[in-house]
């Protein structure tokens, strides 16, 4: 008997597939200096194509025999030796061993609020004395909700070019962004040619904002919580990985964390987990993994950069270690309360290796935004140096903006984190990021305005076990208790 049947459905993941991972890490070999001139000739003789330029899968899948090139084309790739390799380190001691200025124990914790120095590495203060800071419960929660008010501000335009965000926001008078986005006012045309992010409008805009929902840059601060409640500081790799595999769903990870989950399913131990195949190994994911390090660690910037250096490795290598190990150290400085915003950034810029792409990067950014009035401009410089020759999730743009933004807003919060989004590239992690470094030095909850926290209504949506439906307070007296844990 004959019986019509429909094709079967496929299962067709992001950020994992082969083919699409050639294009990635070709473009990763351009960026950090190795020859695939050869690699490539034969991958687009093969007829392989480029990766996608935003989505995270390609259609239609490869054959079976494009696949299999993929993958000995990924292996021989990764053989290639980087000439940028002995600047940009990745073991922990070879970078202390390039930061001339690395900090120092928090007893002899450098007064780093010298803004002229910022953008030097070469001229930043030498360490004086000072004390280990304390961390209060209303600065973590003030750094909780900056972090959940960012994410929310960039969730509905993740993935849009610069354009369209401008034309959107412009479109409703929200120009600098000043309040959430709307599509309210927005003409139906300007919606079709830019819609809002698909899985992320009907949470994250102003007319139906109804708490936090789920994102992924406030999952990987649950999970750091979790890590140091069940491990304490002194957690290894090992530990984080063993956690994300009782915890953490795969379909919430992304580019490297996904790469690296599947890994460690494969039985590839951490640090190889970072390398093996994984194309976004310098992409933002590790920065969005490290505020907790830096909250729990005040006023010692050392000591929350080598946690996130364990979180980081992970996932990630090089540059994609640097973005978690500045942003620790930056809030670790936020969150003792002592320094403004650009002592903070300087402190980040300590535990960077001074003649890395990251390194250059901040620079970048906050010079720019020094010597810019409009913050529109400082964005179009920063993507005439970027936007044509890196993926809009890769950390170094990103770090970049985050720098620029920061320092534009002078530690304003409703200025920081709409310059962040505004900038385009990775909206939601560079708001939550800005947001909760802004929080941190707002002080108190009370200290933001209402209007981006009282949408939040003290509860955030996750699917990291024991967490959902949490308020941020509950949040904050959880993460100063790691604080002040030994």
């Amino acid at each position: 008997m004959n019986v019509d049947r429909a094709e079967a459905p496929r299962v067709r993941l992001t950020w994992v597939q082969p083919e699409d991972l050639v294009g990635h890490e070709l473009r990763q070999a351009a960026q950090d200096g190795r020859d695939a001139r050869e690699i490539e000739e034969r991958w687009y003789a093969a007829g392989g194509s480029p990766a996608p330029d935003r989505a995270g899968a390609s259609e239609p899948p490869a054959p079976a025999r494009l696949r299999a090139l993929a993958g000995e084309l990924l292996d021989e790739l990764a053989m290639l030796d980087s000439p940028l390799a002995t600047d940009e380190p990745t073991e922990l001691a070879d970078i202390v061993a390039a930061c001339p200025h690395w900090p120092g124990p928090p007893e002899s914790a450098p007064a780093v609020g010298d803004r002229t120095a910022v953008a030097d590495q070469d001229r930043l203060p030498t360490p004086g004395q000072g004390r280990t800071p304390a961390i209060t419960h209303a600065r973590l929660h003030a750094a909780w909700l900056g972090r959940a008010a960012g994410c929310l501000l960039g969730k509905p335009v993740e993935k849009l070019p610069l354009t369209g965000i401008r034309a959107l926001a412009r479109a409703t008078g929200n120009w600098p962004l000043t309040t959430w986005f709307t599509a309210h006012g927005v003409p139906a045309e300007l919606l079709a040619a830019h819609p809002w992010n698909r899985r992320s409008a009907p949470t994250s805009l102003a007319e139906n904002i109804d708490g936090m929902p789920e994102d992924d840059d406030l999952n990987y601060p649950l999970l750091t919580l979790l890590l140091l409640r069940r491990h304490g500081r002194s957690f290894t790799t090992a530990d984080l990985a063993r956690l994300w595999l009782d915890e953490l769903p795969a379909g919430r990870t992304f580019t490297a964390e996904r790469i690296a989950y599947g890994n460690l399913l494969a039985g590839v131990e951490p640090p190889e987990t970072a390398r093996r195949r994984n194309p976004f190994r310098e992409w933002i994911g590790a920065q969005i993994r490290a505020d907790v390090h830096g909250w729990t660690r005040p006023g010692d910037p050392a000591g929350a950069a080598a946690q996130a250096h364990r979180d980081a490795v992970l996932t990630h290598t090089g540059n994609g270690v640097y973005g978690a190990m500045f942003t620790a150290a930056a809030l670790a400085v936020a969150a003792g309360g002592e320094s403004d915003v650009h002592g903070c950034l300087a402190a980040g810029l300590r535990v960077v290796p001074p003649h890395s792409r990251y390194a250059r990067a901040v620079r970048l950014g906050i010079e720019t935004a020094r010597t810019e009035r409009e913050f529109d401009a400082v964005v179009d410089r920063l993507h005439a140096v970027y936007a044509d020759t890196h993926h809009w999730v890769h950390v170094l743009p990103n770090a970049a903006l985050l720098a620029a933004a920061l320092t534009h807003a002078d530690g304003d919060f409703t200025r920081s984190i709409g310059n962040a989004v505004s900038g385009g590239w990775d909206t939601d992690s560079n708001g939550a990021t800005t947001g909760s470094l802004a929080g941190l030095l707002a002080g108190t909850p009370d200290a933001l305005p209402h209007q981006w926290t009282a949408p939040l209504k003290n509860r955030l949506a996750t699917s990291v076990p024991g967490f959902d439906r949490a308020g941020f307070d509950t949040l904050a007296a959880l993460t100063h208790q790691e604080a002040l844990r030994p």
